[in-house]
């Protein structure tokens, strides 16, 4: 007392009137009973086991209070919930518990913690305990808390009604809800929104077929059909389980509807604006349909172009091929004046050797030696273009060509002052023996044209299956650029050009006839110090040396006495080889057919020693006229084809009938080698 007589005055106040508050609060509230609002609050801040409330539902006070039958409780949760949720509800607690509801039954304390929980759901946990709380204590609720019981449980529905439209006007779709009898019962305001429909068709009791009538209106106000649209639309609704479209004409809208139903019978339907989604599908269409379109149309062009080009190919290919043609065909012609005036040249050199005109001569010589390559290249490159020079593959020794292309080389060799060496190789190629002489002989020629001072070498390595043959020189070399344009025709480097003459086909046809071999040609080379040329050819097995016969000693150069027939419907060719022939000797009978031929040898009265006949003549061919004069006189007749034509079947006819093959323009050093031979074989058979 002493500490609270000391205190200031303030203090004393307030302790005072702390105590006062108290006092009167305490009183007040004994002075009272609570009421049932004012115990639920209250347990929600005293402990269960000091709240008066919950007494009844405690298991320990159920025998002290009123008890509640299992049909009471579901009467009274079913005022709240509706009759079919909360029977289902219980029948599946029920079966959940695997317990029996019996109506006259007393409701156990789970069964009321159960009907607390579902009156919560729908009233609130407060209300929910108020409303078990009057079931429990029915006889001793007073009128004053059963009316504010009943203000509260409809404060809290309309609580939960707010909160619930709010909900659905934030939803972006509409939504409305209509009862079993198809009246309006709920919706949003987007539902308006959407169908533009006017604040009279929104409101509580509407009919469906009424909204529908006002949407089929705005799309056709003058409809006569109108009744029958309506039906249509709402059957739909009513029956359709899947989405589906409604199509505001007028305002060019696409809704998707959605129609399920509600367990009383009612109806539940959902409608968004999904305009921009078909929109956008439609553009998209509309863009593949364009797409198509177009595809098809440059589709179709393309066709065309590809028809054009094809069309131009072919013409072209025929154009190349009929030039072709032209080319072989003309050949003869062509050659046959150039053959009689190499005839007349070398008979010339041979009479004016050391005359004033030897030069001049010469020089004639060498032009028409120069049109023979070109004319000779030419129709190579016709023949292999076309397809007409076929391989004729068979099994060789590669020294045997290589000899010959040594003794073809080696005086051009000599004059331009380089040695010319090829290493011995005693290994056997598989290829076609001709076109790989035809080959060498243009990479030799080239090596020896091309190399001003040096060497030529060739030889050959082994790679596996197959033999590389080398053509190594010293010469001019090309540059690095320019390797794959040297194999083009009438290209020359212009280093070159000052170094040899020529007009540039010699590696192009190399190339070709590497192609028809089915073979590559390599090229390595130094600008200025040389150049390598390979080529590679399968290997085949070992070919046994030939034998070498005894030689027959016969008067060398000496053609003086042999009796040639020549046949050819040119009588300049004939002049031509009557006075080449005869400048060594031979005695010449001539003929332009067969006809004629015969009269010769019986207007000579004597049978010549051997044939020489162009191919091409008016009354058949040269084949034919020597088959006719053996078997006219009974003698195998040595016979040489003179021809311009250098097809496989000319070749492989003469072979078969036993006869050289001379192209034209005739070289005559080969000419004088094979009828040398007829003296050869006359000397050898006496």
């Amino acid at each position: 007392m002493a500490a609270y007589a000391g205190l200031p005055p303030l203090v004393h106040g307030v302790l005072l009137s702390l105590a006062v508050n108290i006092a009167f609060y305490i009183g007040c509230s004994l002075s009272r009973r609570p009421a049932p609002i004012e115990r639920v609050q209250a347990d929600v801040f005293v402990p269960s086991t000091l709240s008066p409330i919950l007494m009844p539902i405690a298991p320990s006070f159920r025998l002290r209070r009123a008890s509640v039958n299992v049909e009471e409780l579901i009467t009274t949760v079913a005022r709240y919930l509706g009759e079919e949720r909360t029977r289902e509800s219980f029948a599946s607690f029920a079966a959940t518990r695997r317990i029996s509801l019996e109506p006259a039954a007393e409701a156990d304390f789970q069964l009321l913690q159960y009907a607390e929980y579902l009156l919560a759901s729908a009233i609130g946990a407060a209300s929910s305990r108020l409303v078990l709380s009057l079931l429990l204590r029915k006889r001793t609720v007073s009128t004053k808390a059963a009316l504010k019981l009943l203000d509260d449980a409809n404060a809290a529905i309309h609580y939960n009604r707010e909160v619930l439209q709010t909900a659905l006007d934030h939803v972006g779709q509409g939504i409305a809800v209509f009862d079993k009898e198809l009246t309006l019962v709920c919706w949003n305001r987007q539902f308006g929104e959407i169908f533009d429909l006017p604040h009279g068709l929104t409101r509580f009791g509407i009919p469906l077929d009424e909204i529908l009538r006002r949407i089929a209106k705005q799309d056709a106000p003058n409809a006569h059909d109108l009744d029958e649209q309506v039906a249509e639309r709402v059957a739909r609704y009513t029956s359709e389980t899947e989405p589906f479209l409604e199509r505001v004409a007028g305002r060019r809208l696409v809704i998707e509807v959605r129609a399920d139903r509600m367990p009383d019978g009612g109806l539940v339907t959902t409608f968004t604006d999904i305009t921009p989604s078909v929109k956008a599908a439609e553009a998209l269409e509309r863009a593949n349909a364009t797409l198509e379109r177009r595809v098809r149309e440059r589709t179709g062009e393309l066709t065309r172009l590809n028809a054009e080009l094809a069309r131009a190919k072919a013409e072209a290919d025929d154009a190349n091929v009929s030039k072709t043609r032209f080319i072989a065909a003309a050949s003869h012609d062509i050659l046959q004046p150039l053959n009689a005036a190499r005839l007349y040249v070398t008979s010339l050199i041979e009479r004016q050797r050391a005359g004033d005109d030897a030069g001049l001569v010469r020089n004639i010589d060498a032009s028409l030696e120069a049109v023979e390559e070109i004319f000779a290249a030419l129709l190579d490159i016709s023949r292999l273009d076309t397809g007409a020079m076929q391989p004729e593959v068979s099994d060789f020794r590669i020294d045997e060509l290589l000899a010959r292309l040594e003794a073809e080389f080696a005086p051009l060799a000599r004059e331009k002052g380089l040695d010319l060496v090829f290493m011995p190789c005693s290994l056997a190629v598989r290829s076609d023996r001709r076109l790989l002489r035809r080959l060498l002989q243009n990479l030799v020629s080239n090596a020896i044209k091309y190399t001003p001072k040096g060497s030529v070498v060739v030889g050959c390595r082994r790679r596996g299956s197959r033999l590389r043959i080398d053509v190594y020189d010293t010469g001019i070399g090309i540059p690095h650029a320019k390797r794959r344009a040297v194999f083009k025709e009438f290209h020359r480097l212009d280093q070159g050009a000052r170094v040899a003459r020529g007009v540039g086909l010699g590696l192009s046809i190399v190339e070709r006839i590497a192609r028809v071999l089915d073979c590559e040609v390599a090229l390595k080379s130094t600008f200025g110090r040389g150049s390598r040329f390979s080529v590679e050819v399968p290997r085949a097995a070992a070919i046994a040396e030939p034998t070498q016969h005894a030689a027959v000693k016969t008067p060398a150069g000496s053609l003086a006495g042999t009796v040639v027939l020549c046949i050819d419907n040119e009588r300049a060719i004939l002049d031509g080889t009557q006075t080449l022939l005869g400048g060594w000797g031979c005695r010449v009978l001539k003929a332009v057919d067969l006809a004629e031929a015969l009269a010769a040898i019986e207007g000579s009265g004597t049978e010549p020693d051997g044939l020489l006949v162009d191919y091409h003549l008016d009354g058949g061919n040269g084949i034919g006229a020597i088959g006719e004069l053996r078997r006219r006189y009974g003698r195998d007749f040595a016979a040489i084809l003179v021809t311009a034509d250098r097809s496989l079947l000319v070749r492989e006819e003469a072979r078969a009938a036993g006869v050289h093959v001379l192209n034209k323009p005739v070289k005559p050093a080969a000419l004088r080698a094979l009828i040398t031979q007829w003296r050869v074989q006359r000397v050898a058979a006496e």
